[in-house]
This record gives C-alpha cells, sequence and structure tokens, in this order.
C-alpha cells in the first residue's frame, strides 16, 4: 500500500494547534510523505520529528504550489487549519487550494475536528482513505 501523501497548513493563529496535532498523530504521520507551507514546516520538523518538505510561505505561493500538487494527484489530504477570525492577505489562494480540493475531490479538513476525523480515518490499519 502507497504512504499517504498529506499537505499540511496552518494560519499563524493556529500553527500551535498543528503542532498539538501533530504530536497526536505523530506515528501515523512519520509513516507519511508529508509536505507543509514554510514556518508549519520547520515548526513540525523542528517540534515533532517529522520528515516534511517544505513549500514557499503561503503568502509567498505555499498554497498554490500545495494546489499544484493535489491537481495532479499528488496529494491524497489536505489538513489546513485556517483562521477565519483574521483576514490573509493571499485569501485568493486558500480560496483557490480549497476549491481545487473540490474539484479533484481531495480530503480536507479546516480545522482540529474535521482534522482529528481525517487522520483518525486514514490511521486506521486498512484504510483506503
Amino acid at each position: 500500500m502507497p504512504r499517504p501523501r498529506i499537505a499540511l497548513i496552518a494560519h499563524d493563529h493556529k500553527k500551535d494547534s498543528m503542532v498539538l496535532l501533530a504530536r497526536e498523530f505523530a506515528v501515523f504521520l512519520m509513516g507519511c510523505d508529508l509536505c507543509a507551507t514554510g514556518t508549519t514546516g520547520s515548526r513540525l520538523i523542528a517540534e515533532v520529528g517529522l520528515s516534511v518538505e517544505r513549500m514557499l510561505s503561503g503568502p509567498l505561493g505555499g498554497d498554490l504550489q500545495i494546489g499544484a500538487r493535489l491537481s495532479v494527484g499528488q496529494v491524497d489530504a489536505v489538513i489546513f487549519l485556517r483562521d477565519p477570525m483574521t483576514p490573509q492577505p493571499h485569501e485568493p489562494d486558500i480560496n483557490a487550494l480549497v476549491r481545487a480540493c473540490d474539484v479533484h475531490d481531495v480530503l480536507c479538513a479546516t480545522n482540529l475536528t474535521t482534522a482529528r476525523l481525517v487522520l483518525g480515518q486514514m490511521a486506521r490499519p486498512g484504510s483506503t482513505s
């Protein structure tokens, strides 16, 4: 069975939550091919010990890089912990990424509850998610 390919993204006010989520699912995530936007990836590497391919920072095009990968079938799931209370200067890129998930039928969790459900299901033995 191929390794799950998961993209991890978190807005500034959600990065601590992403680190906690990654610690919670560290054993599973260590068996995945992970990519993340810049700072999120750096924190996951330094604070959780995961192997993560870092893209650009979201505002510099990292969201678009991940969107391009998922558009050609190179991403199985996106965990995108969004901050709905803070305006984002790259909101069009964010919307494009979430839209690409919908267009290509890629799992996309945008809050902790759905992220836990997605990762929990993917981590189950024999899961085909």
